[in-house]
């Protein structure tokens, strides 16, 4: 990955060409949903979650072929931002057709401490900010940790990996503290 010494905020800000495609990953409770509408309200790029593309309301997953065929057709077209994960091949596709890669990358505790916040903001009845339509989070608290653990398991690693091998023409913007998130955040308020 990236050995670059500036912050992610200050390679947003130093950037010169526009940014029309977008793709934001990170393990579960990081806030990159959140970041993903930050950037969208700034940028105005349309924004793609893909658990809206994935789950079907109750939870019910979607078949991946149509999962694949969908982030495909957005992939297509020259301006997006996509949030989520999907099928590792789509995962692939998206790195390599991204100008910006944003990896959300904390240590793993940070993201069981702020999906456990979340957690509970959904129990209190709490709006989330995207996500499925219907698919209310109070009835996957288990899941949403031993999700949490297998990703970072799993396949975190091959996203290292994935985004060490990007080409020179993308930027992958890798956050790796709550400070750099905020830091961030702030960049895109300010124009």
């Amino acid at each position: 990955m990236s050995d670059n010494k500036q912050t992610p905020a200050a390679r947003w800000r130093a950037r010169t060409k526009p940014r029309d495609r977008i793709f934001v990953i990170g393990n579960g409770g990081g806030g990159k949903t959140t970041l993903a509408h930050a950037i969208a309200d700034a940028t105005a790029l349309p924004i793609h979650e893909i658990d809206q593309i994935q789950f079907l309301p109750g939870w019910e997953v979607a078949p991946s072929e149509s999962v694949a065929a969908q982030v495909r057709s957005i992939i297509a077209e020259p301006r997006w931002l996509i949030d989520g994960f999907g099928p590792w091949e789509t995962i692939e596709e998206r790195s390599h057709a991204a100008d910006t890669v944003i990896f959300v990358d904390f240590p793993v505790w940070i993201h069981f401490w702020w999906a456990a916040e979340r957690q509970i903001a959904a129990v209190r009845g709490e709006a989330r900010l995207g996500g499925p339509e219907d698919c209310p989070l109070t009835e996957k608290t288990r899941e949403v940790f031993e999700a949490i653990g297998r990703v970072h398991e799993q396949i975190r690693p091959r996203l290292v990996d994935l985004f060490e091998a990007l080409p020179e023409r993308v930027e992958l913007l890798r956050i790796t503290s709550p400070e750099e998130l905020q830091e961030l955040h702030e960049a895109l308020r300010t124009p």
